[in-house]
């Protein structure tokens, strides 16, 4: 009698647990969106669910005259799914009131755009903004993006960009976090959780699309859309993680990249798009392509139009986006049995589960208050914020004899092409700026200095030798307004400036359209009209101070040797001028950290801390050995490596304690050790821990960064700080690409860089 009851029981508690697992909140939820899509899919015609794939660019849409516009027709027919790069709440109420009110079956519009690192309010390029290190302000500044933009209308952004990137050619380098995984990954988190926030239907949130999927930042000879080739376990080590990370966060949608991987575009790409992203990730958001990414497979030699939209929609591509081959072509391909019905319905649903998500259904005019639109862009407090995460990711990389914090007395030069130009602040991918609101070093250094300190200013010299360079590096409405006038007028103008100072300050580099897409150089050194001025600066004797705009790691060997102090402060955003400022006089102590390596020359490139052995390696401490893996003419150090700032204190470290030196399986490892500020004034320190798999199956490389910590030191302080490590922090992809961690000895690293470590061993069992 019990046998046979029991199972029945048990049967019923099981059941039980099973119909209250599926009545969970987002159970629920999720069951409520199916019946949504699925109710509404029946309705569609196939060139309605056809249409709810393309992704057309926002043309020339005029406020209160989008319904005359080309766009419209479409709009009125069902073949767009969305918009982008399209400003305003009138705008797009006005295109979306088309959307809603004037096609067969209403279904709303979807609104992107390039908030790259910041919306009206402008934050560091992302590269600068990786180089603060502090998760929560990277996070804070996304969020405020999402405020802004949202209160705009925008609804979906074009990103995190997430791309490893260990080739300072390549432009795009700005648009990243740098060259380490780990780091990336930690970025790429805080990203999505500050655009997406706890739930996408609030009016404030926006969703992710993390791009680009993938290696794209891997682009041969650092030449921006070419092709990338390397092994699995090099992609699943090295360059995947950040975006498996973003994903695994909860972003909303993921974009296709340009370059080709095992010799197939991204875009068309089904192991990657489908077998990886869905299959191995369990992503369940949608893919789109980048601009005009399924018609330039044609040029990959992939054939025509049609079959390339039917390879990317075999593939997993969603939306296409500006080159409508598969609004044009897949119901042929349909019809031909190149495709089937099962795949658009897929692509379809996709995109309408992302509008569910938005809140659209339920008001299509959710991110259209006109009253956020003018109280929520640009506020002070978003200023403010910006101000003070800009000044955060400033790198000091050199400060010979204190020249720096400058006293708030005495008379101060600035002197570059760079000394007065609010436009380029902000840096590439500034779409939604305002540059009449960004503020100039100039005018930052008056607002800062105080009435102690006169400040007199000069160009020295223009961007670049060559105008029409310079006009390439002055696009989108970032000109260099190029002084027509001989250069040695210009120089001397400057000298006779500099002579009558106390202290000179060089705003020189790049501008900020020499990094970004379709900005690679071959050439990574400042400009040489420049170097020239800079040289002539440090013959009048006075002391020097190198303000550094760049978007990308450059090759600095000369300056580093015989310019005084150097302040990288990449691109800082629309408060640059205040945050430069803040720090050149010492309200604020830099604390930046680099997230890329810095090369001694271009033929260091690509350069990385995470490098591997050779068979040869050179031996610690030497520059060049015969039948070594060395160069000739220089040698295999970087000039800053990556993890590298310097501060205003002086922080020195201990020796690492261990918690054991011998471990088993799930064991934990405490590592700490006591960092001390030796200096006069508080300061901000990122502790760093790396660690090295001494052996392995599969070579490893010398060093991994695996955790780090920002903590806060007064003048004379000392903390302990303590790292965790468990068998997590030792997992690999191994060579049949499990991810797994293999017993033997490790070394365990702390220090204020991926150079300058303390050291200690562990040897750890199964």
């Amino acid at each position: 009698m019990y046998s046979t009851r029991i199972p029945l029981i048990f049967f019923a508690i099981l059941l039980s647990q099973l119909i209250s697992a599926q009545t969970t909140p987002a159970a629920s939820a999720n069951a409520k969106m199916k019946t949504f899509v699925d109710a509404l899919m029946k309705k569609m015609t196939l060139d309605e669910k056809i249409g709810q794939l393309n992704l057309p660019g926002s043309g020339d849409i005029v406020t209160g005259q989008a319904g005359n516009s080309d766009i419209a027709k479409k709009i009125k027919e069902g073949k767009v799914g969305g918009l982008f790069n399209i400003k305003s709440v009138a705008k797009i109420k006005d295109v979306q009131k088309i959307a809603v009110e004037q096609s067969r079956l209403k279904i709303p519009l979807i609104f992107g755009m390039d908030v790259i690192h910041g919306y009206e309010t402008v934050f560091p390029i992302p590269l600068g903004l990786s180089c603060s290190w502090d998760m929560q302000a990277v996070e804070r500044s996304a969020r405020i993006a999402a405020i802004e933009a949202s209160a705009d209308g925008i609804c979906w952004t074009f990103s995190p960009m997430v791309d490893i990137a260990r080739d300072a050619r390549w432009g795009r380098i700005a648009e990243g976090s740098g060259e380490d995984p780990y780091l990336g990954s930690q970025i790429a988190k805080a990203m999505v959780k500050g655009y997406q926030g706890n739930d996408l239907s609030l009016n404030n949130t926006i969703m992710a699309c993390v791009k680009h999927f993938a290696l794209y930042g891997a682009a041969e000879a650092g030449r921006d859309y070419n092709t990338t080739d390397m092994s699995h376990q090099r992609m699943y080590n090295d360059y995947l993680p950040p975006y498996k990370a973003a994903t695994d966060a909860g972003a909303g949608s993921v974009m296709a990249s340009f370059n080709e991987i095992d010799g197939i575009p991204a875009t068309a790409n089904k192991w990657l798009l489908t077998d990886v992203l869905r299959k191995q990730w369990g992503f369940k958001g949608f893919v789109v392509t980048d601009y005009t990414g399924i018609n330039e497979m044609i040029d990959h030699g992939m054939g025509d139009l049609q079959n390339v939209s039917g390879l990317a929609l075999k593939a997993g591509i969603d939306m296409d986006m500006v080159g409508e081959g598969i609004l044009t072509t897949i119901k042929k391909s349909l019809q031909e049995g190149k495709v089937t019905i099962q795949q658009i319905d897929a692509a379809c649903r996709r995109i309408l589960e992302a509008k569910y998500k938005l809140g659209l259904f339920e008001d299509p005019y959710r991110y259209c208050d006109e009253q956020r639109a003018k109280t929520e862009i640009f506020t002070d407090a978003h200023r403010k914020e910006a101000r003070e995460i800009a000044a955060q990711s400033f790198v000091l990389l050199k400060n010979q004899q204190n020249v720096l914090p400058l006293k708030k007395s005495g008379t101060v030069a600035l002197i570059g092409p760079l000394a007065d130009n609010k436009e380029n602040m902000p840096g590439t991918w500034s779409v939604a700026a305002n540059f009449a609101n960004a503020t100039s070093l100039l005018t930052g250094l008056k607002a800062v200095a105080g009435n102690n300190v006169k400040i007199l200013t000069a160009r020295g010299s223009n961007l670049d030798e060559d105008s029409v360079f310079e006009e390439r590096a002055g696009m989108f409405g970032k000109s260099l307004r190029r002084d027509s006038r001989a250069a040695n007028v210009i120089l001397d103008e400057a000298l006779a400036i500099a002579n009558q100072s106390d202290v000179i300050v060089a705003a020189l580099g790049e501008s900020s359209e020499m990094s970004g897409e379709s900005s690679s150089r071959s050439n990574i050194e400042i400009p040489k009209i420049q170097q020239d001025l800079l040289r002539a600066l440090l013959k009048t004797g006075k002391p020097v101070v190198l303000v550094l705009f760049t978007g990308r790691p450059l090759a600095l060997k000369w300056e580093q040797e015989n310019v005084p102090a150097i302040l990288n402060v990449w691109f800082g955003g629309s408060e640059a001028g205040f945050a430069i400022a803040d720090v050149l006089f010492g309200d604020v102590n830099p604390s930046g950290k680099l997230s890329t390596t810095f090369p001694q020359n271009i033929g260091q490139v690509p350069i990385f801390y995470s490098h591997k052995n050779t068979g040869r390696p050179l031996p610690s401490g030497q520059w060049f050995q015969k039948f070594r893996s060395n160069y000739l003419d220089v040698s295999n150090e970087p000039l800053y490596p990556f993890g590298f700032g310097l501060s205003y204190s002086n922080f020195s470290y201990g020796d690492i304690k261990l918690s054991s030196v011998a471990l088993r399986g799930n064991q934990t490892l405490t590592a700490s050790i006591t960092v001390t500020n030796n200096g006069s004034v508080a300061g901000k320190e990122v502790v760093q821990l790396y660690i090295r798999d001494l052996i392995g199956s599969v070579t490893r490389p010398v060093k991994e960064l695996k955790g780090f910590q920002k903590v806060e030191l007064k003048a004379g302080e000392t903390k302990t700080v303590t790292f965790s490590i468990t068998t997590n922090d030792l997992k690999f992809y191994n060579y049949d690409l499990k991810y797994d961690w293999e017993p033997g000895e490790f070394v365990i690293m702390i220090g204020g860089n991926s150079r300058d470590v303390k050291e200690g061993k562990v040897n750890w069992k199964k």
